[in-house]
């Protein structure tokens, strides 16, 4: 199914509801701390603007991207600047994951563990090796068994 520039372009007008923890924003005069925030995707446009007004000076490029994504409450360019530091790297990362533009740190330790867990498998199916035998080895080791057990593999399927 084909989109339409319409359908591209309604994900930009999204919003999303961040919960702000505890620990980033504490409790104030009668309220628990954290909160929500409204946040909406950066576009290309928004990412052409901040690089063209910030080269090279990722602090103010952090400050113009909250600027930006963030819907509710709107702040300016000098509130921004005068969160604190673990506040905006939250809202950053936050900002960086809707639009797009980087991987989660999570998702990022899943992406690298995956094929860790399926080389520990194949290793220890191939050698007979423990998990903790293969997670002892440098990256270089691991893919040179893993290519020796593909190799055995080829010439089994082609004497079989």
């Amino acid at each position: 199914m084909r989109l339409t520039p319409e359908e591209l372009l309604a994900g930009s007008s999204l919003t999303h509801s961040v919960e702000i923890p505890a620990d980033l924003l504490p409790a104030r005069e009668g309220r628990p701390g954290g909160g929500q925030v409204e946040l909406r995707p950066l576009s290309v446009r928004d990412l052409q603007r901040i690089a063209k007004a910030a080269p090279g000076d990722e602090s103010l490029s952090a400050g113009l991207m909250i600027k930006q994504a963030l819907v509710e409450p709107a702040l300016s360019l000098d509130q921004v600047t005068q969160l604190p530091a673990g506040l905006a790297r939250f809202l950053v990362e936050k900002i960086n994951a809707l639009s797009g533009i980087s991987t989660p740190r999570s998702d990022l330790e899943e992406y690298v563990q995956a094929p860790l867990a399926k080389a520990c498998f194949i290793l220890a199916k191939e050698f007979g090796w423990t998990p903790e035998e293969v997670s002892g080895m440098t990256i270089g080791q691991i893919l040179l068994y893993l290519e020796m057990a593909q190799g055995q593999g080829r010439r089994d399927d082609a004497t079989g």
